[in-house]
């Protein structure tokens, strides 16, 4: 295994990443833990609900005119635009992240988050206001992106920033089990919703779809509670203090600035490796419900219940890959998943197409078990690969770039690509995705033996 140092990851001409010795906070590594995975739990709860609604509800309700598959296109293309707002979130957090502080800026993404989707739930469908009601959707949408692109990168600095050294990949792993924890509760409610409107009731579609986005200010309460209760990292107000002991003569550049000149490289290739588990991502959680739903004739509850129980294997999978990039690496796990994914891409849609639902019940555990494998060592992969000065703004970055290449692209091409060539072109797409993110995960630096 390769051991790095410091500056083979953040040159030297780059800004202090921070002091030697942290502070020591009164806050248990074990409490941010748990206050990290309630916090991304929350945020992608609300980012879930409105793609397993994107593929369920949202043509009837805000696309009527347009037929079901232009509907569904249209759908998902709100669905997409998410993603083209998390890099902006990503540098205007990450910028107020890396000055201010990870706790009081992840407060802020919470409430952005918690009131876009409760306004999602409240909002009139087509019949009622027209075309204003798909505009002020795609709005909200794109404060939803904009809130979790900041989300992210903060929820794993927390964990990593208190991490001992050798076990950042074990407590960077907690945020990353807020996804399966909230695929679980999106399509649980969505479930039981359903169970008590009726599979294809008049009244779910007009009025019992809001329930899971209401019921998500109650979720937003408690995470609010469980982030004010801690306290900022000891590596940020250490490297604050740095800051403030410099030369005033020194000049202090943004932190995007910063990133970007030293840096650049590690955000682009960190972009590419992980362009195949946004892919993977988009896939297992909202195109698969909507493929199994309108392409295969399974019924919404069937659909919806092989979801929470392929949730449970995607959590499962986080757990142990990142686990062992504590031992073997970090790039070591994600290369694995991408020869996974490539095989995988390929052999997927011949095997829903089968029509059996025991083969869809395979297809879905298998696509976020693979995601699951990548998205488990990226959580401490990425704070490990820039300096603490940007660190907020670079991990952002690098994350939400990929949401775009592997996140925003996939649910705008891949209906037509099913309706005019099959399934099988999607999994061609999804091969060559696999085959960029092993070449850029190859070319970066292993980064589990680096002090923060």
């Amino acid at each position: 295994m390769t051991t790095v140092s410091s500056e083979s990851v953040s040159p030297k001409s780059a800004p202090r990443s921070g002091a030697e010795a942290p502070a020591q906070s009164g806050t248990s590594v074990r409490r941010v833990a748990v206050a990290s995975c309630i916090g991304t739990t929350i945020e992608f709860y609300d980012f879930f609900i409105y793609g397993t609604a994107a593929a369920l509800v949202f043509p009837t309700v805000f696309f009527p005119a347009l037929g079901s598959t232009a509907g569904t296109v249209a759908s998902f293309a709100t669905f997409a635009v998410a993603f083209f707002a998390r890099p902006v979130g990503a540098m205007l957090f990450g910028h107020y992240g890396d000055r201010i502080g990870r706790k009081k800026t992840l407060v802020s993404t919470l409430l952005l988050m918690g009131i876009s989707t409760l306004l999602i739930g409240l909002l009139p469908g087509a019949d009622t206001i027209g075309v204003a009601a798909p505009l002020i959707l795609v709005l909200l949408r794109f404060a939803q992106g904009f809130a979790v692109g900041g989300e992210w990168a903060g929820a794993t600095l927390l964990t990593a920033e208190y991490a001992p050294p050798g076990k950042r990949g074990l407590y960077a792993m907690f945020p990353q089990l807020g996804p399966a924890l909230a695929f679980i509760l999106s399509s649980g409610t969505f479930l039981v919703t359903g169970i008590f409107l009726g599979d294809t009731n008049e009244a779910f579609l007009s009025w019992g779809w809001r329930i899971p986005f209401l019921f998500s200010i109650v979720l937003v309460a408690i995470g609010l509670y469980m982030r004010l209760a801690i306290e900022e990292t000891p590596v940020f107000r250490a490297n604050q203090a740095a800051d403030r002991a410099q030369d005033q003569d020194e000049p202090r550049r943004l932190p995007f600035a910063d990133a970007w000149r030293y840096q650049s490289k590690e955000i682009l290739l960190s972009a590419g490796a992980l362009a195949t588990l946004f892919a993977f991502f988009y896939l297992g959680t909202a195109f698969l419900t909507s493929y199994g739903t309108k392409n295969l004739g399974f019924s919404r509850p069937f659909v919806l219940s092989v979801g929470i129980a392929s949730a449970f294997v995607f959590g499962a999978a986080i757990i142990v890959s990142a686990l062992y990039s504590d031992r073997i690496g970090r790039r070591k796990v994600i290369m694995a998943s991408c020869v996974a994914a490539f095989g995988w891409a390929l052999v997927l849609f011949p095997l829903l197409d089968t029509g059996s639902p025991v083969a869809f019940a395979i297809g879905m555990f298998g696509t976020l078990a693979i995601f699951g494998v990548a998205y488990g060592p990226c959580g401490a992969l990425l704070p490990e690969m820039f300096a603490t000065r940007y660190r907020y703004t670079g991990a952002g970055l690098g994350y939400n770039l990929a949401g775009v290449l592997g996140g925003a692209i996939p649910p705008l091409v891949a209906a037509p690509l099913a309706a005019s060539f099959g399934g099988i072109a999607i999994g061609v797409m999804l091969a060559a995705l696999a085959v960029l993110s092993f070449f850029c995960t190859r070319a970066l630096v292993e980064t589990k033996d680096l002090a923060l």
